[in-house]
């Protein structure tokens, strides 16, 4: 799979909102070029309030991110919001074990499901270049990623329509 092949399979996917970072977006040259995918079915959620379930990351962010070395030619990194069950039944262990399980894995593996090298304790999961070996499981995954997404925004919706109405006393 490739950046592009991601990009299109990811948009193919009902509410989903795409970000390709670039230099337009006040950021680190760094973030250029990365690609953030967020589940917002309206189009209406805040920037600020979304959180991407997918992200598809082309360079190191020095001094933060770096055990990957994605610096290298060709190389990206698929990111994906597993969450904690599907982490665990992948890993074989809670994301709060992460830390006692860090050094068990190579990050510069290609095709190879990793936990996040930076966020595997939020339930994120990472695949290098995903070739033969992962393909299947990196389309099965955002797409469990995508669904933990949308019931995530239901949710919220729920309770916002559910909460009480303040009502303004008269004069007001």
């Amino acid at each position: 799979m490739t950046p592009d092949e991601i990009t299109t399979l990811v948009t193919a996917m009902p509410g989903v909102v795409v970000l390709i970072v670039s230099e337009a977006d006040d950021v680190p040259e760094a973030w250029w070029g990365d690609t953030f995918f967020y589940y917002d079915p309206h189009g209406d959620q805040p920037a600020d309030r979304r959180l991407p379930f997918a992200t598809v990351i082309l360079h190191d962010y020095e001094g933060f991110d770096t055990e990957s070395d994605l610096n290298r030619d060709g190389v990206f990194r698929l990111n994906i919001a597993a969450g904690r069950d599907r982490f665990e039944e992948l890993l074989g262990y809670p994301p709060a074990a992460y830390a006692a399980n860090r050094d068990r894995y190579d990050y510069t593996a290609l095709d190879r499901l990793l936990p996040h090298p930076s966020y595997a304790a939020q339930g994120w999961v990472a695949i290098l270049n995903p070739g033969e070996r992962t393909s299947a499981q990196a389309r099965d995954l955002l797409a469990h990623a995508h669904e933990r997404a949308a019931r995530r925004l239901r949710g919220r919706s729920a309770t916002r329509s559910s909460a009480p109405k303040r009502r303004r006393p008269a004069g007001e």
